[in-house]
């Protein structure tokens, strides 16, 4: 999957400001939607928060992958966001999240969810990558770091 057809610099949110997982989610969502001109984010928002409630989508390393399917949107909806004080979504190494990387894809495609999910994962396993967006100054900075 090409990364730079799916992110853009207003799908990179560098400073969410939350204090649990539902509030992490919450604001990801509202930003995701905004960047995409979308201001009913209540199905979205739903979608996320009852795949989150089946089981947590925390990684090792200080990730987290909310995602959610649901026929409101068309095509893929996708983001990444950084908590800089981070979250607790129960990833087994006890690390909080402090790199969210949210999709929020129609119920009946499954494919550009997945790759999209692979492709970022793969990245995000480099650990250089990981502490760089971790200190990045902006969006535009991680993005480079993200789709380089």
């Amino acid at each position: 999957m090409n990364l730079r057809k799916v992110l853009t610099v207003s799908r990179i949110f560098p400073w969410i400001e939350a204090s649990d997982k539902d509030a992490a989610i919450r604001e990801m969502v509202r930003l995701l939607a905004a960047s995409r001109g979308v201001t009913e984010i209540g199905p979205l928002l739903a979608a996320v928060l009852a795949r989150e409630a089946k089981e947590s989508t925390a990684l090792e390393h200080g990730i987290a992958v909310p995602h959610g399917k649901t026929d409101a949107v068309d095509d893929l909806f996708a983001g990444i966001g950084r908590v800089p004080e981070g979250v607790d979504f129960g990833a087994r190494d006890g690390e909080p999240a402090r790199i969210l990387v949210m999709t929020i894809s129609p119920l009946a495609r499954t494919g550009p969810h997945l790759q999209f999910l692979a492709e970022v994962m793969r990245l995000l396993r480099d650990p250089v990558r990981r502490q760089g967006i971790l200190d990045a100054p902006d969006a535009a900075t991680i993005l480079r770091l993200v789709v380089a």
